[in-house]
């Protein structure tokens, strides 16, 4: 899903001569609400699952499971929100108007139905094409919906919204990024999906490979504090502040019933995920999870770093803990980045690590499966310096990875890598929503999870090598040590390689060329 970037500076002159005069009304006195406290939830049913399904002499504080495939990932959020008795908690940077979207407002509204204390936080860029939805679902006693530094402009596309709002175009330009979904404040699921079709293998003409893991216990306890300060923060507007509390809540209610009733989404077809492991709904209805069990650290921004004016030059709490988890290395460090641009921070991370014979991988989107070009484009600048130090580069493979369906049945859509992931030295997971990037780094607001778990951490890696270059073309320099070769395997099981940008044409690079000369690369 497409982020924010700082366009042409003729559109931004374009936004000076076109912004009509308008702002916010008063925030005003917005009541502050809590997280439910452990023993407030102890005797709901997900609390005594996630109780229950941990080992007699499991000492690990928490508990996880990988998430790797889309349909397994919706039906985990849907299966939790229908089991929620207390509470539902949500913080997403994109609610899209489509199935996904609706189905999952749809049982949203229902939770709240039967008295669940609904609050959904929704970064606010994307969120104009699902006002009338969010006003709808607020307009039921049991839900609550915020939005996340909101825009005056309601009209018109995010980046059109974005220009076109009085005020300072770099706090309009702060967005969160974060994903989460806790439930009774016992089960949790965060990671790299937003709520749209794309993200859950549902979309005709692009699908995202990502990665989201379910957790319990502590990490719980500890996302749902990262939510309450989001949720509590200055930044997060009630929905009805910003858009109006309609005439009629009853109306309102219906209208939302009838543009979310319709919606749906199919239930997983296959029967266990690559792991091996029955759909969350299946284990949550036996009454017990199959979970790793371990412990974690979050690492998330403070929501006051959208409130910053002036864009800073060092990561915030999200990247820099990521990047002090890839700094301990002694052994390897594997990264999945689908927007990676490791300007001047990273590059002198890896070329320490190689000088330390750490070996560094990384597997990022190529740019026939990208769908943000331009900050590919940024990428492409560090390929050749990266290669000479001895990083080892793996770029998605658009066609094999349709053909081989290892990461799943695109039909004929494009797949993307979407999912933000790094192993250290087999021993470490790291999982959330920053890219390593400019954006994510100071930017937007993100969060991730550290995960001290060698079992998840081997049996994720262990899915990267098995794919021998079946579904990504492997980088490496031609004798003269400038020349970029793309190698994968065919259908026949040959190695075959070519000098050629792959799944792309003459007019996509120079088109790109000319927009990188006006994009800073902190704003992509």
């Amino acid at each position: 899903m497409k982020r924010s970037n700082l366009f042409w500076p003729g559109l931004l002159v374009l936004a000076a001569l076109l912004s009509a005069c308008g702002s916010l009304p008063p925030r005003g006195e917005v009541p502050a609400s809590r997280a439910h406290a452990a023993s407030e939830v102890a005797g709901t049913t997900l609390a005594r699952v996630a109780a229950s399904s941990r080992p007699p002499e499991e000492t690990a504080p928490s508990g996880f499971r990988l998430l790797p495939v889309g349909e397994y990932a919706f039906d985990a959020r849907v299966a939790l929100a229908r089991r929620a008795e207390r509470s539902l908690d949500l913080q997403y940077y994109h609610v899209h108007r489509d199935e996904a979207g609706r189905t999952l407002l749809r049982e949203l509204r229902d939770a709240a139905r039967r008295g669940v204390r609904v609050r959904l936080l929704v970064d606010d860029f994307h969120a104009a094409e699902i006002d009338d939805l969010l006003v709808g679902l607020a307009s039921y006693p049991d839900a609550q919906v915020r939005l996340f530094n909101p825009m005056p402009m309601r009209r018109g596309a995010p980046v059109l919204r974005l220009l076109l709002s009085p005020g300072p175009f770099q706090l309009h330009n702060h967005r969160m990024h974060n994903k989460l979904f806790v439930a009774d404040n016992a089960v949790a699921v965060y990671g790299g999906r937003n709520i749209a079709d794309e993200y859950f293998m549902k979309n005709r003409e692009a699908n995202f490979i990502d990665m989201d893991v379910l957790s319990t216990g502590r990490v719980v306890t500890d996302l749902s504090a990262v939510f309450d300060r989001y949720w509590n923060s200055e930044l997060s507007w009630p929905v009805h502040t910003v858009l109006g509390r309609p005439a009629d809540a009853e109306a309102a209610r219906r209208q939302f019933d009838r543009a979310v009733d319709d919606a749906r989404v199919d239930a997983p077809q296959v029967p266990a995920d690559p792991f091996g492991q029955s759909t969350v709904g299946a284990q949550l209805h036996e009454g017990r999870l199959t979970m790793s069990y371990a412990t974690a650290q979050v690492h998330a921004d403070p929501p006051e770093k959208a409130a910053d004016p002036t864009p800073g030059t060092e990561p915030t709490q999200a990247v820099s803990g990521l990047l002090a988890a890839l700094s301990a290395a002694r052994q390897e460090v594997a990264m999945v980045s689908p927007y990676f641009v490791p300007g001047a921070v990273g590059m002198p991370l890896m070329r320490t690590a190689r000088a330390n014979g750490i070996r560094v991988v990384l597997f990022t989107n190529s740019l026939g499966s990208t769908d943000e070009p331009l900050v590919h484009d940024r990428y492409a600048a560090y390929r050749v310096e990266m290669l000479r130090m001895g990083v080892e580069l793996y770029e998605v493979s658009p066609t094999q990875t349709r053909r081989v369906r290892r990461f799943g049945d695109f039909g004929r859509s494009t797949p993307r890598l979407h999912a933000k992931v790094a192993v250290v030295d087999r021993q470490r997971l790291l999982v959330g929503s920053a890219n390593l990037d400019g954006r994510s780094a100071v930017g937007n607001t993100e969060m991730g999870v550290v995960i001290d778990s060698p079992a998840l951490a081997e049996a994720f890696t262990s899915r990267i090598d098995s794919d021998r270059l079946a579904s990504v073309y492997r980088l490496r320099l031609r004798p003269d040590d400038t020349t970029i070769e793309w190698s994968q395997v065919d259908e026949q099981g040959r190695t075959v390689a070519t000098t050629d940008e792959p799944d792309t044409g003459w007019w996509l690079r120079t088109k790109l060329w000319l927009q990188s000369l006006l994009v800073d690369e902190r704003d992509l």
